[in-house]
């Protein structure tokens, strides 16, 4: 590991990233269509949340969905019919990225397995194309260092790159950090993140317990597979630990924890996470997330709270954001943020694009957040005290296993 890299990696924040933030958030999805020829978007994984993407890219008017591509043909075919994608520009098997790629796509919208994201957006910019990506990045460090690269590389040739993340595309929320950060409730003293949700696989259980050595179900059960999600505290979990990591704007120095799977009986990843994530100065932030029926127990959701010196941030997806203290901010709630954050990306995917806009503000706190997760995650299944140093200079790659797949 390099300074620069360090450097890179250390940094989510600066003037100028937070105000392309702050423009993202006030960037709506134009109630006319935007003049000028459109993008020609090729989707690269057509599972559930692929095509309800591809609809917002439809409904900006800005786009045009010109090619599909997923491993499944099943998946394909509905895309592709429900898209109104010439059946010729439909494609499928492990290589099916390829394909959409070199369909003639001005650019590409990687919604697949995060184990897939690195070389697919790799395969993407080598090849010119923009890329919108999908969160997490990667499943392990050097997935995420390549992703790093692809940044860079991406600003050099004149590409645009941007990874969805909803909260940093909110209003309430950036107001909120920008007065974190100018000091309105003093130093952060510690915090809390969690992530309380469902098992949003639990619908592949009957097939993977009827053909658990079939690898296309595992593939449709990726959720289930800690290689192929990169645990739930990086799938899932992320949305919280990025507020985290925004809040602090820096890494933490070490993490501890530990992890289960208590509640079911398939798959490799746990249903349940616990971790102490420290910074310098003896300011730590307590993580807990889990996947399963919590009974309604409250607070739920994904929350992080962070207690400064004179006062208090909250903040909670698609809930309730605020400064409690002296220099109250009321904020508001977000119920529309999963919705309404992906069509603010999008929105502003298309500005950077036609605009010309190439520094690729999302790439740098992406990586970081993506890297905290697996250093809580290393640090749960070791049962060790894992260092950012230590993390950092992994270069353990989550292999998998795709025997019997079509390529």
């Amino acid at each position: 590991m390099n300074i620069s890299r360090r450097d890179f990696i250390a940094t989510t924040s600066t003037a100028a990233a937070l105000a392309s933030l702050r423009a993202t958030a006030q960037t709506a999805a134009p109630a006319i269509p935007p003049a000028g020829p459109k993008i020609k978007l090729g989707l690269i994984g057509c599972g559930g949340r692929g095509v309800w993407i591809a609809n917002f890219f439809k409904e900006h008017g800005g786009y045009e969905i010109h090619a599909v591509g997923d491993y499944f043909e099943d998946k394909v075919k509905a895309a592709g019919a429900k898209l109104g994608v010439d059946a010729s520009r439909c494609f499928s098997t492990l290589s099916n990225y390829k394909k959409v790629i070199e369909s003639g796509v001005d650019a590409v919208a990687i919604i697949t397995p995060p184990y897939f994201r690195p070389e697919q957006a790799g395969a993407a910019v080598e090849a010119g194309k923009h890329v919108y990506c999908a969160k997490p990045i990667a499943v392990d460090v050097p997935g995420c260092l390549t992703i790093e690269q692809l940044g860079k590389k991406a600003t050099e040739k004149k590409q645009v790159f941007l990874i969805d993340f909803q909260t940093r595309a909110t209003p309430f929320f950036i107001e909120a950090l920008e007065k974190v950060h100018a000091g309105d409730m003093g130093g952060v003293v510690f915090g809390e993140a969690i992530y309380h949700g469902g098992w949003p696989f639990g619908g592949h259980a009957d097939a993977v317990r009827k053909n658990p050595n079939d690898p296309e179900v595992k593939l449709r059960a990726w959720g289930m597979c800690k290689i192929l999600s990169g645990d739930i505290i990086t799938e899932q979990f992320i949305h919280s630990l990025d507020v985290m990591n925004w809040v602090m704007q820096k890494p933490p120095q070490s993490a501890t924890g530990d992890c289960g799977l208590k509640t079911h009986d398939l798959g490799t990843c746990s249903d349940n996470f616990t971790g102490l994530f420290r910074y310098d100065d003896k300011v730590s932030f307590t993580f807990n997330g889990m996947q399963f029926n919590d009974e309604g127990s409250q607070p739920g959701g994904i929350r992080v709270r962070a207690f400064g010196q004179s006062g208090v941030f909250e903040g909670e997806y698609g809930g309730n954001v605020m400064i409690r203290g002296p220099k109250m901010y009321r904020g508001g709630k977000c119920p529309g943020i999963y919705a309404e954050g992906a069509k603010t990306n999008i929105a502003d995917f298309h500005k950077r694009v036609t605009e010309s806009r190439f520094d690729n503000p999302t790439v740098a706190p992406s990586v970081q957040s993506n890297l905290i997760t697996i250093l809580g995650r290393t640090a749960a299944y070791s049962g060790d005290i894992v260092t950012w140093g230590k993390l950092l200079a992994s270069k353990e790659k989550l292999e998998a296993d795709l025997r019997g797949l079509k390529t």
